[in-house]
């Protein structure tokens, strides 16, 4: 197994879970109500939590732990500031965006486990499952607080 390739890969989900932190960062930033702002608490801690154990990876791999964020994040976080002028920090557009984040999300640690599973070891394809499980429930909390919000009106 080739450690640059898979440093490379840790390195493309630290890169998604820097995307979350900023974008719940945002988010927070973005409402005023305080049950949202616990929430994405929540889900930096899981993010920052992923993190720290893909790094711990990476870093035992030789490799330099990314602090970086992809484009698609930085697109992410501007497209919510922007969607949050518009509609006055509207909770159901808040949460709108941060579903497109998670599914990005989601996207990525399943390409990531379907496409390059031979830069891998069994350990890492476990952590990656375990973590893109994590964040699956982040995701489902979203879309079960905006679904909420549909049935209420």
């Amino acid at each position: 197994m080739d450690n640059e390739k898979t440093i490379d890969v840790l390195n493309s989900i630290i890169q998604i879970n820097n995307d979350r932190v900023e974008g719940y960062e945002t988010a927070s930033k973005e409402t005023e109500e305080t049950d949202l702002k616990t929430l994405f608490a929540g889900f930096i801690d899981t993010s920052n939590q992923c993190k720290d154990d893909l790094e711990d990876e990476v870093e035992i791999l030789g490799g330099e732990p990314t602090e970086s964020t992809r484009i698609t994040g930085k697109f992410f976080r501007v497209w919510m500031d922007v969607k949050a002028a518009l509609t006055g920090n509207d909770r159901k557009a808040i949460l709108n965006s941060c579903e497109y984040g998670e599914e990005a999300a989601q996207d990525a640690y399943e390409k990531v486990l379907t496409d390059k599973l031979e830069n891998l070891t069994a350990e890492q394809q476990t952590m990656l499952a375990a973590q893109k499980n994590l964040l699956k429930a982040d995701y489902n909390k979203i879309i079960s607080l905006r679904d909420a919000l549909v049935e209420n009106k």
